[in-house]
């Protein structure tokens, strides 16, 4: 009998055993579900200028450290070229053409805060759906997709509008106007050109009311007095638009609320980095997302004075690592909270370097290490390729490197399987899943084309077969750099993506 209890607890020992090895891979999907989010986007950061994508001279550790640690993508493509189309096509999953954030002509971004265009509201952001599922979601930094439709309240492309529960930071972008010692940037050459006006038509005015008191002039002083009013009215209707940029476009907000206006720039770096940091600490008990749009690497490259003068690249190198530090203090806030193993961090940029930003002999802008081309060129790999680290401890293995053509627009699929949401069925989403290639279980990325496109206009498409994972690429349209044999188009400050300014082939 003994013999017989001693069988029978054995074989309920192998029975419970057995039967907590096969609810392991049941349980296992509830530890993978629902990871706290947090991605990283710079703005205007080069691929060449980070360390862990061949920088040797300026200093990256926390971006480099994520890389280490995570997953790191070398073939990494942005939708677009520019700022909003770019972010607007990250945040949507979809080419921006689809939801018409692309533009026809020269304008190709959001350039007043005041313009009724912006992120349609019928779109479906990767936030929203997140939203839906039980996160918090947050947006610091850089929005950059519009504000207002038809007045001035009602907020129709703001955050928290497309699916952010909390927004603080810049619903515009950064240029050269905010800052006061910077000289102006935004419609420069056409500033300039209404300023010579002023003044022509300022000097013909005068003229006139010196000849009509020399007596050299017999014009009656109802004309003068037409004439003064004009020049008077012409000046008062363009500067009360350009000699208030800063004014109406470098503003901070909190949610709907306007809490700096102009922004003080000395302390907007600080600013977001502690609301970063506050809203990982107030929402580490349930899952969050947190979109950290980083105004670092844009110009005026609002540089505190602690990193002043740290690089060997002037001004903009300082600003690369003060925006590396910045990552850091955030993943030292993920680790004392005790959320590293249950959260997935992506860095990025919206696009490549700016080539063409420059000021005297000072150089403003990104460079984009082995790839021709920068920012605002729509088939150029400098323009278009860009960071892409993943970091998951447990989940993603460590020090992976995927050369396999992948997209910003991919991260909308992967956040939404993640937090257990659904893709919109209604519309046609480009992005594609990342994980099963980032876990290594899919050979090859799942794209067979990426469209380039610059503005509306289709410069360039990338073939990847996949059967041999060969990847082929095809130009019709290139800028024409200026002066030739130069890298961009410094006559102009950008290169245009249709006219005489492109060859097409």
């Amino acid at each position: 009998s003994s013999f017989l209890l001693l069988c029978f607890r054995t074989s309920l020992v192998t029975l419970l055993i057995f039967g907590l090895l096969l609810q392991l891979p049941l349980t296992q999907p509830s530890i993978i579900t629902q990871p706290n989010i947090v991605l990283f986007m710079a703005d205007d950061l080069g691929i060449g200028d980070v360390g862990c994508y061949g920088n040797d001279t300026i200093r990256t550790p926390s971006i480099d450290r994520l890389a280490k640690e995570g997953v790191k993508l070398t073939q990494h493509i942005s939708a677009a070229p520019l700022c909003t189309p770019s972010r607007a096509a990250f945040l949507t999953g979809r080419y921006p053409l689809r939801s018409g954030m692309d533009a026809i002509n020269d304008y190709r971004v959001l350039f007043w805060n005041g313009g009724s265009g912006g992120l349609p509201p019928n779109e479906t952001t990767f936030a929203k759906i997140l939203q839906q599922q039980g996160y918090s979601t947050g947006l610091i930094g850089k929005w950059h997709q519009g504000v207002n439709c038809e007045s001035r309240n009602d907020h129709c492309h703001h955050p928290l509008n497309h699916g952010f529960d909390y927004f603080y930071g810049m619903p515009f972008t950064l240029i050269s106007d905010c800052q006061p010692t910077e000289p102006p940037e935004m419609d420069r050459a056409f500033r300039r050109k209404l300023w010579l006006y002023t003044q022509t038509i300022c000097l013909v005015t005068l003229t006139t009311a010196l000849g009509k008191l020399t007596g050299l002039t017999s014009v009656r002083w109802k004309t003068l007095t037409c004439l003064a009013g004009f020049s008077l009215l012409f000046f008062v209707s363009w500067f009360s638009s350009y000699g208030f940029v800063r004014y109406w476009n470098c503003i901070m907000m909190r949610n709907h609320e306007v809490t700096e206006q102009p922004m003080v720039t000395d302390r907007t770096t600080s600013l977001i980095l502690r609301e970063s940091v506050s809203f990982i600490e107030r929402n580490k008990h349930k899952p969050f997302l947190l979109f950290l749009s980083f105004l670092h690497t844009h110009t005026p490259l609002l540089t505190t004075e602690k990193f002043l003068g740290r690089s060997r690249h002037g001004l903009y190198g300082d600003n690369v690592e003060e925006m590396d530090w910045m990552v850091g203090q955030v993943l030292d806030a993920i680790d004392k909270e005790g959320l590293k193993n249950t959260t997935l961090v992506y860095f990025t940029s919206d696009h490549g370097g700016w080539l063409e930003r420059q000021e005297g002999e000072r150089q403003l802008g990104g460079w984009n290490g082995i790839y021709r081309g920068g920012k605002a060129m729509g088939g150029w790999e400098g323009g278009i390729r860009v960071p892409g680290i993943f970091r998951w401890t447990g989940v993603l293995p460590a020090g992976t490197v995927i050369d396999e053509p992948t997209s910003l627009m991919d991260i909308y699929p992967t956040v939404v399987h993640l937090a257990g949401g659904v893709l919109p069925q209604d519309r046609v989403i480009d992005g594609r899943d990342l994980m099963p290639l980032l876990q290594g279980v899919a050979e090859h990325s799942e794209h067979e084309f990426l469209f380039h496109y610059c503005g509306v206009h289709l410069h360039a498409v990338r073939w990847h077969q996949k059967d041999s994972g060969a990847i082929w690429k095809a130009h019709y349209m290139t800028p024409i750099f200026r002066p030739p044999g130069a890298g961009g188009c410094y006559d102009r400050g950008f290169c245009p993506c249709l006219g005489e300014g492109v060859t097409h082939h």
